[in-house]
């Protein structure tokens, strides 16, 4: 995969430049991959993959959540439509949700979170991601933690009162434990986020998978952020 590897090299686009390449670039692997993505799940028993995946089995699909939305996946050609509409979920979605389904394995969640850097060859890449995802979030909201509060609980994020001043998790899908951690700032130290990851998580996704839920996780958050 390239993904956001790309973004390792050469000038540093800006934020919303980075994010939106990085969806550009997975969603052309992605089409070029897809029919080999969908032949390798094949291989799998639809019951194996809903263990694995915490999917549930409706006739001849799967039906899980993502990002809070519904998703029927058929069976057994594995297409992705939105639940009940039955419109068909864009490349990029389709693209996530596949990658899950082949690298489930059905591990239990480690219930310990680790960085990005931590991840499969995350350290890397860290500075790229952490310009799109915390520290996007920590210029948002600076000191603010009232607006840090409303915005996470507006996402239904469940708070970690033990990870930082101000923590939420969130599951984009059934086994993806994904957090946003907020320090606010003082007068030596400027505010700042992560996004930190269940410890088992390359388990459910690639790494360049995660980052991208990790930064969709950091876009949920601003746009959750109510005027008044």
């Amino acid at each position: 995969m390239s993904g956001l590897t790309d973004l390792a090299g050469g000038d540093r686009p800006s934020n919303d430049e980075q994010i939106v390449h990085a969806h550009k670039t997975w969603e052309e692997s992605m089409s070029r991959r897809m029919d080999q993505v969908r032949a390798e799940i094949r291989q799998r028993s639809l019951a194996h993959l809903a263990l694995c995946t915490g999917a549930e089995l409706e006739g001849e699909a799967l039906s899980l959540p993502y990002w809070g939305h519904r998703v029927s996946l058929s069976w057994p050609d594995l297409e992705a439509r939105y639940v009940p509409e039955l419109e068909a979920c864009p490349v990029f979605d389709q693209g996530m949700l596949l990658y899950y389904l082949q690298s489930a394995d059905g591990i239990e969640l480690a219930d310990r979170w680790i960085g990005y850097r931590e991840l499969p060859d995350g350290a890397f890449y860290n500075q790229a991601f952490q310009g799109y995802s915390g520290k996007r979030v920590a210029s948002h909201f600076n000191d603010d933690l009232d607006r840090f509060h409303a915005a996470a609980r507006h996402l239904e994020g469940f708070q970690l009162p033990s990870l930082a001043p101000a923590a939420y998790a969130f599951t984009p899908l059934p086994k993806i434990r994904l957090a946003m951690a907020f320090w606010p700032g003082d007068e030596d130290f400027p505010s700042r986020a992560s996004v930190l990851f269940d410890a088992n998580a390359s388990h459910y996704m690639t790494t360049d998978g995660l980052a991208l839920l990790g930064s969709g996780l950091a876009r949920r958050i601003l746009d959750a952020d109510l005027p008044e």
